[in-house]
C-alpha cells in the first residue's frame, strides 16, 4: 500500500529536523563543548523514517544504535528530547544519566524503542526476544492483540560482525519469527571498510542461502527503492511471520562521530556520498509526484527550522540533572513503577507467600526443590518460560527441568542454540515485553559469551531513568562437583556478580532456601542470578523438606544455622557446610552465618554477630583476591572495628582456576582441614 502525501509530508519533516538537529550540535554546540558525544544521522535519514511510519502497531518494538536518532523522532520523541540527551539535561529521556543518541521510548506513535547499547551488535538478540514473545503472546496466552506485531533490529554494516547479530539471526530463523534486520550500510565501521566486516562488503549477498529468510536490498537514499523495499519488509514479517533482512545502501555524509575528520576516505568517495544525499532526493521526489510544491517545501522547511530551534532554546534553558538522585533506580524502590519490561507493569501479581517453610514431608535434593519451585510457578504463572541449552527433552544437564518440557510443552521450556548471547539477550527482550524468562546456563565459565548483554540488562532500568526494567531469572550451577574441578565447569565467580550494578545475587546452600530464593527471584522486579553450587545439586548435606509452594526467602536476609560466642563465620554456597564440618571436629563456640544472597548481603546480621564474637572469619570458594569477603572484611572494620577482638581473616582459594586434579583442587579450595586450622589460628590471636 503506498504511502499517502500526508505520510510523505511527516517523513519529510521527520529528515529535515533530523539534518538541522545534527548541523546544529556539529556547527554550534559540539564547538562550544556543550555536546561532547556527537553522533550524525546525516544520509540515514529517509530509511530510518520510512521504517518507523511502517512499525503502527500497538506492540511492535524496535532496537536501535547510536545513528538512530531519526527514527526514534519519527516514533515520536520531541525535538527537545533529541537536544536534551547530547546536552545531558533533566529533560533528556535518561535524564542525563547516558549518552544522548543511546535512545529509548515507551509507545507514543504505538512502536515501542527498547532501550539502546552502547555495544555494537548488541540490539539484535533483544529484538529476537521481543519476537518470540510476539508468538508467545498469541500462541500460548491467546492474546490476539499481539497478533502480526513485528521486532526490527536496526543496526550499521559493522555491526554485521557481531556475536550478537549472528545469534539473532540464528534465534529467528530458525524459529520462524517475525524480526526484521534493518542493515543501514553506509560502507565504514568507523574506518574500516565494510569488506572487512563481511566478504564482499554485502551481508545480504553472503546470506541468501540461509534458509527462512527474506533477503531484500535497496538504496536506502533513494525514496522510491527504499518506501517499496520497507513495506515489503514489514508486511512479509506481519503478514507471514517471517524474519527478513532489508539491507539498505546509505551514505555517511558525516564522520562516524564529532571527533571524526574523515581522512580515511577519497575525494571521489566523499562527493559520491554528496550525490547520493536522501534529503535532496526527497525534496525531487516529493516536487515530481505534486505531493509538495517547491514554495511549499520551503515553508515546511522554514517551519521546522523554527519548531528546532525553539527546541534547541529550550533545552538548552532546561537545568542540569538534580545530582541527589544519581542513586535512583539501580533496583525497584518498592514504590515507583518502571513503565514498560516485567509482569508486574501489566498486571501484579497477587499471591499469598510466608517465611515459615513446611518441614514435614521427606528431604529432597536441592536439584529436586529448583524443579518443583519451577514447575509449581509455571503452572501457576503463564508467563513463565524457561530455557536453555539441553533443558528441553533431556531436562538439563543437571536435571533441574526434567519432565518440565512434557508438563508444560515447547513453548513454555525448550532448548535454544548454543549461544549465551542468544539465550540471555533474547531473555531482556521477552522481559521488556512483559514474560518472566527463566533462562539456564550449564556453567559459570559459559556465561562469558553473554557478558556484555548480562551487564546491559542489569542498567536498563537506571539508565532508561526507571522507564524501562527487564526483571529475568538466570540459573548458573557453579562451584566443583562431587566428582571433580576443572577450570571451565568448576568456576565460582559470585564476585563478578556482585559488582555487576543491578542484579540480585543469590545463592542458597540448601534445599529449602533454594525453593525459597527462587520463588523470591520469580516474582521480584529486578534481574536476579540464581547460583545452583553443583557439589549440592543431589547431596546429602543439603537436602532438606521441600518447604511448599508459597515459601519465600526474602533476598538479603541471612540464616543463622549455628550459635556461638567465640567467633563468626561468614559464608554461603557449599561453604557453609564444609565450615560446619570443620566446627564439629573443633570443639569450640562458633557461629556460623550463612548469607543466603550476595546482593544485597545481610549486612546487619553480620556485624550483630560479630559484636558478639569479637572475631571473624569469612569462607568462599570464589578466588582471594578481590573476592567477595574483602567487601564484608571492609564493612566489619569501617562499623565493627571496635567490637573486634582480632584481625578479619579470609579463606579462599589463591588466584589460580580450579583444578581438574582431585588432590590438587583439595590444596586451593577450602576444606574442613584448612577451615579448622584457620579457626585455631584466629581464636589464639
Amino acid at each position: 500500500m503506498a504511502l499517502s502525501a500526508q505520510q510523505w509530508q511527516a517523513i519529510a519533516r521527520t529528515v529535515l529536523a533530523s539534518r538541522l538537529i545534527d548541523e546544529i550540535e556539529e556547527r554550534e554546540l559540539a564547538p562550544k563543548g556543550l555536546v561532547t558525544y556527537q553522533f550524525s544521522a546525516k544520509g540515514h535519514e529517509l530509511l530510518q523514517a520510512l521504517v518507523a511510519e511502517h512499525l503502527d502497531h500497538q506492540h511492535d518494538a524496535a532496537t536501535v544504535y547510536y545513528r538512530s536518532r531519526p527514527f526514534v523522532l519519527h516514533a515520536g520523541m520531541t525535538y527537545q528530547e533529541a537536544f536534551s540527551g547530547p546536552l545531558a539535561r533533566s529533560g533528556s529521556r535518561n535524564g542525563g544519566r547516558d549518552i544522548g543518541v543511546v535512545h529509548n521510548l515507551v509507545p507514543r506513535r504505538n512502536v515501542t524503542v527498547l532501550p539502546a547499547s552502547g555495544d555494537v551488535g548488541a540490539q539484535y538478540t533483544p529484538a529476537a526476544g521481543w519476537a518470540q514473545a510476539i508468538r508467545y503472546y498469541v500462541r500460548v496466552l491467546g492474546d490476539t492483540s499481539w497478533d502480526s506485531a513485528v521486532a526490527v533490529a536496526l543496526g550499521g554494516d559493522g555491526s554485521v560482525a557481531t556475536n550478537g547479530f549472528w545469534s539473532a539471526l540464528t534465534i529467528a530463523t530458525t524459529l520462524k519469527l517475525p524480526m526484521i534486520f534493518a542493515i543501514e550500510d553506509n560502507g565504514f565501521g568507523i574506518s574500516v571498510r565494510s569488506s572487512l566486516q563481511t566478504p564482499g562488503g554485502n551481508i545480504a549477498n553472503n546470506l541468501r542461502s540461509f534458509r527462512n529468510l527474506v533477503i531484500l536490498d535497496c538504496d536506502g537514499a533513494d525514496p522510491v527503492e527504499a518506501a517499496e523495499a520497507v513495506e515489503t519488509a514489514v508486511l512479509t514479517a506481519r503478514t507471514k511471520g517471517k524474519p527478513v533482512l532489508l539491507h539498505a545502501r546509505v551514505p555517511r555524509l558525516c564522520g562516524h562521530s564529532g571527533a571524526d575528520n574523515q581522512a580515511y576516505k577519497t575525494p571521489d568517495e566523499r562527493a559520491d556520498e554528496e550525490r547520493r544525499d536522501p534529503l535532496p532526493r526527497l525534496r525531487s521526489f516529493l516536487q515530481r509526484k505534486g505531493i509538495v510544491s517547491a514554495s511549499q517545501w520551503k515553508e515546511l522547511a522554514d517551519t521546522v527550522e523554527r519548531e528546532v530551534r525553539t527546541a534547541c532554546d529550550a533545552a538548552l534553558a532546561e537545568p542540569e540533572p538534580d545530582p541527589s538522585s544519581v542513586a535512583r533506580y539501580v533496583f525497584f524502590d518498592g514504590k515507583t513503577m518502571q513503565r514498560v519490561g516485567g509482569q508486574w507493569v501489566a498486571q501484579p501479581p497477587q499471591r499469598s507467600f510466608t517465611e515459615e517453610p513446611r518441614t514435614d514431608g521427606p528431604r529432597v535434593n536441592l536439584v529436586e526443590a529448583v524443579r518443583r519451585t519451577l514447575a509449581c510457578e509455571l503452572e501457576r504463572n503463564p508467563r513463565v518460560l524457561v530455557f536453555g541449552e539441553d533443558v528441553g527433552v533431556k531436562g538439563g544437564v543437571h536435571g533441574a527441568t526434567m519432565d518440565l518440557q512434557r508438563q508444560f510443552g515447547e513453548d513454555r521450556v525448550f532448548d535454544t542454540s548454543l549461544s549465551e548471547e542468544g539465550i540471555i539477550g533474547r531473555s531482556v527482550g521477552m522481559a521488556l515485553a512483559g514474560l518472566v524468562p527463566v533462562p539456564e546456563i550449564q556453567f559459570r565459565k559459559y556465561l562469558d559469551p553473554a557478558m556484555e548483554q548480562f551487564n546491559d540488562c542489569g542498567t536498563i532500568r537506571w539508565r532508561t531513568n526507571n522507564q524501562f526494567a527487564a526483571p529475568i531469572v538466570v540459573r548458573i550451577p557453579v562451584g566443583y562437583s562431587k566428582r571433580t574441578g576443572d577450570p571451565w565447569h568448576s568456576v565460582s565467580g559470585e564476585a563478578i556478580f556482585a559488582h555487576t550494578i543491578g542484579w540480585i545475587v543469590a545463592f542458597p546452600s540448601n534445599a529449602r532456601d533454594a525453593a525459597g530464593l527462587l520463588r523470591s527471584a520469580l516474582y521480584a522486579n529486578d534481574p536476579v542470578v540464581f547460583l545452583e553450587h553443583r557439589n549440592l545439586l543431589d547431596t546429602a548435606p543439603a537436602r532438606t523438606p521441600y518447604p511448599g509452594d508459597d515459601f519465600v526467602v526474602p533476598f538479603g536476609k541471612a540464616q543463622r544455622v549455628l550459635d556461638g560466642t567465640a567467633v563468626t563465620i561468614v559464608t554461603w554456597g557449599d561453604m557453609v557446610h564444609q565450615s560446619l564440618e570443620a566446627v564439629r571436629s573443633l570443639g569450640a563456640s562458633v557461629e556460623v552465618i550463612d548469607l543466603r544472597t550476595i546482593r544485597p548481603w545481610d549486612k546487619e546480621a553480620v556485624l550483630e554477630s560479630v559484636a558478639k564474637t569479637g572475631r571473624c572469619l569469612i569462607v568462599h570458594e570464589d578466588t582471594i583476591t578481590c573476592g567477595f569477603g574483602a567487601e564484608i572484611s571492609a564493612t566489619i572494620t569501617s562499623e565493627a572495628f571496635s567490637f573486634l577482638d582480632a584481625p578479619v581473616l579470609r579463606l579462599a582459594p589463591p588466584d589460580v582456576p580450579i583444578p581438574y586434579n582431585k588432590t590438587l583442587m583439595a590444596a586451593i579450595v577450602p576444606t574442613p582441614e584448612r577451615i579448622k586450622s584457620t579457626l585455631e589460628q584466629l581464636l589464639s590471636f
